[in-house]
């Protein structure tokens, strides 16, 4: 039982003016994991490809990574020169097929060889598209001397490549 002197005290916040209130807060843990996933709108018109749909614990189990190499195994060559190249070879493909890759850029190497994956809208010419095709494959096999293969996928629509809205 608080004597009264104290709850007087306490109500007139006395104590916290001389610096001796303590407090103890108490609350649910929050164990929740919400890292890598996409919030749900209120009126679930937010689109999202199969990748995007995917939970972060379900990566290599329902769906591959976005990045195939081998130097990141143990004592592996350059895994720090293959992440920058890989996050450069995604940036100028999105720079060069402006507003048309619809889906993640997926970066496969083997061996000597780069080849590199996306679904690409059909907003464009055909004549057009055969250049960007040319011009990325020699300019990224000029820069990372090496040849590189882009294995593209068109779609008439934006919305063929939405796997589920949330």
């Amino acid at each position: 039982m608080a004597s009264p002197l104290f709850t007087q005290l306490c109500r007139n916040k006395l104590m916290y003016r001389l610096g001796q209130e303590r407090c103890f807060h108490v609350s649910a843990a929050l164990e929740k994991k919400t890292s890598g996933k996409y919030k749900t709108t209120i009126k679930r018109d937010r689109p999202l490809t199969y990748e995007m749909s995917q939970k972060p614990q379900h990566i290599s189990v329902r769906k591959g990574w976005n990045s195939l190499n081998t130097s990141n195994l143990l004592d592996g060559l350059r895994s720090s020169e293959t992440a920058v190249e890989d996050m450069f070879i995604r940036k100028f493909m999105v720079g060069t097929w402006h507003g048309l890759v619809l889906s993640e850029v997926i970066i496969k190497r083997q061996f000597n060889h780069i080849r590199i994956a996306a679904v690409i809208r059909q907003g464009i010419t055909a004549q057009k598209m055969y250049f960007l095709l040319g011009y990325t494959e020699e300019m990224l096999a000029r820069w990372l001397h090496c040849p590189v293969t882009l294995e593209l996928e068109t779609v008439p629509d934006k919305k063929d490549v939405v796997f589920k809205y949330i």
